[in-house]
C-alpha cells in the first residue's frame, strides 16, 4: 500500500538531511562510538543545516516548523544510517528540552536560551530520574529552597541523557515537601552554576556515543528567575510535555524497525544455504512477511498519531499506546533480524548487531512499557467511575 504521509516539502527536506548525515555524521560515527562521546562541533553544523531546533520560532533563530513530519524525516534518516546515538541526542534537544522552554518559558528565558539552542551552541537536558526514583516521579528527593533571589538545590540525578555535554539542565525539584504532587517545580540550572557538578559518564549497553551521566547538586545556586513555568506545577508540566517525548520514541522505534527489516531482507537474498538464497526458504519468507506486516500496520498508526500531534489532538494516553507498541515491536523485529543473519547478526560490523544493542533501551526510557500499560488501563477504568 502506497504511503501518502509525506508531501513534496518533506521529501525535499529529506535530501538536505541525507546530505548532512553523509557529510557530518556517517564518516565520524564509528569514532564517536569508540570514544563514547559525540564531538560538539557537529551540533553547530546541525544548527547551521537546519537539522536542529526545527520547532524554535524564527524570531528566536529557529526554523519555526510546527509540522512534526519534518522531525520524522530526521528520525528516518537516523535509522537508515544506523546512527542511533546521534539521533537520540537530537531527540533530547528537539523533542524535550526545547519544547519545555517554548511552552513554559518567559519571553526573557526564550530570548536568552532558544537562539543558542537552535544554533547548537547550547545543548539541553532534563533531569528527572534519581537513584531511587525512576518511573515513579513522585519519589524525587532533590530539593530546591528559595533563599532571597536564588534557589538552592541539593540532590543527585542519574541516567541523564546529554548529561556531559549539557549547558542547560531542566531539573525536577521538590520545592514544597509537604504538598505532595503539588510540591514539584522545574528549575533551569546552567553549566557554570556554583555547586553543580557532573558525576560519572555512564557505561551503557547501547547508544555508546550518546553521553549519559550522573548530575550532582550540592548547595547549587541558581537565579530565582530560572524557575521554569509555575512553582508547584512541575508535575503537571511534566505530564503536559510527555506526549511529545513518547511519540518521538515511537517514531524512533518504528523507523528503526523498518531499517532492520530492510537490512535483513537484503541479507537473506544474498546469503546462500543448501544451494539457494535463504530468502527462498519458507520459514524465512514467513518471518519476513510477519515483520513487514507488523511494521506497515504500526507505521500507519504512527503516521496518524503525528497528524493528531500536529493538530494538537494527541492525548497522553494515545502517545502511551504508540510508545509501548512501537518500542516492543522494534525489539521483536530487530531480534528476528539477528536470527535471520545467523552468526553474522551477532557481529558488530553488521548494522543489525549494532541495532540489537541499541534497541533494548526503547521499552525503558520515556516510561517503561509497564507504566504505559498502566496509563492506558487507568483511562479504561475511568469510563466506569
Amino acid at each position: 500500500m502506497k504511503r501518502t504521509h509525506f508531501e513534496g516539502d518533506h521529501e525535499a527536506y529529506r535530501e538536505t538531511v541525507r546530505e548532512f548525515y553523509a557529510r557530518e555524521v556517517e564518516p565520524n560515527y564509528e569514532r564517536w562510538e569508540e570514544e563514547r562521546l559525540i564531538e560538539r562541533s557537529v551540533y553547530l553544523a546541525a544548527g547551521k543545516a537546519g537539522i536542529l531546533g526545527l520547532g524554535v520560532p524564527e524570531e528566536f533563530g529557529g526554523s519555526g516548523v510546527t509540522d512534526y513530519r519534518f522531525r520524522q524525516i530526521v528520525q528516518e534518516e537516523t535509522a537508515r544510517t544506523n546512527t542511533t546515538s546521534f539521533g537520540a541526542t537530537l531527540a533530547l534537544q528537539d523533542d524535550i528540552a526545547i519544547p519545555y522552554l517554548l511552552h513554559l518559558g518567559t519571553e526573557e528565558q526564550k530570548a536568552r536560551w532558544l537562539p543558542r539552542m537552535a544554533s547548537g551552541e547550547i545543548i539541553g537536558a532534563i533531569a528527572m530520574t534519581e537513584p531511587g526514583a525512576g518511573s515513579d516521579l513522585q519519589g524525587v528527593k532533590t530539593t530546591a529552597v528559595r533563599d532571597g533571589d536564588e534557589w538552592v538545590i541539593n540532590g543527585q540525578k542519574t541516567f541523564i541523557t546529554n548529561g556531559i555535554h549539557a549547558d542547560l539542565v531542566i531539573v525536577v525539584c521538590r520545592t514544597d515537601p509537604s504538598a505532595g504532587s503539588k510540591g514539584f517545580s522545574l528549575i533551569v540550572v546552567e553549566r557554570d552554576a556554583p555547586g553543580f557538578s557532573r558525576g560519572r559518564k555512564l557505561d551503557k549497553v547501547g547508544l555508546a556515543a550518546q553521553d549519559t551521566a550522573e548530575l550532582v547538586f550540592e548547595d547549587a545556586r541558581v537565579p530565582a528567575e530560572n524557575l521554569l513555568g509555575t512553582e508547584g506545577r512541575g508535575f503537571v508540566h511534566l505530564m503536559e510535555n510527555l506526549p511529545l517525548e513518547r511519540i518521538g520514541i515511537a517514531v524512533s522505534a518504528i523507523t528503526s524497525a523498518r531499517a532492520a527489516y530492510e537490512w535483513s531482507k537484503q541479507y537473506v537474498f544474498e546469503r546462500k544455504a543448501f544451494g539457494k538464497p535463504i530468502g527462498d526458504l519458507q520459514n524465512t519468507r514467513f518471518v519476513l512477511a510477519e515483520m513487514l506486516t507488523e511494521i506497515e500496520v504500526t507505521e500507519s498508526h504512527i503516521d496518524r498519531c503525528i497528524l493528531a500531534l500536529n493538530a494538537g489532538e494527541l492525548t497522553a494516553v494515545d502517545a502511551s499506546k504508540a510508545k509501548w507498541w512501537a518500542s516492543e515491536l522494534q525489539k521483536r523485529v530487530v531480534d528476528r533480524g539477528v536470527q535471520l543473519h545467523g552468526g553474522y547478526g551477532f557481529m558488530m560490523e553488521y548494522a543489525i548487531g549494532r541495532a540489537y544493542r541499541d534497541a533494548r533501551i526503547q521499552t525503558i526510557y520515556g516510561g517503561t512499557t509497564e507504566v504505559m500499560k498502566e496509563i492506558i488501563g487507568r483511562d479504561i477504568a475511568a469510563e466506569f467511575k
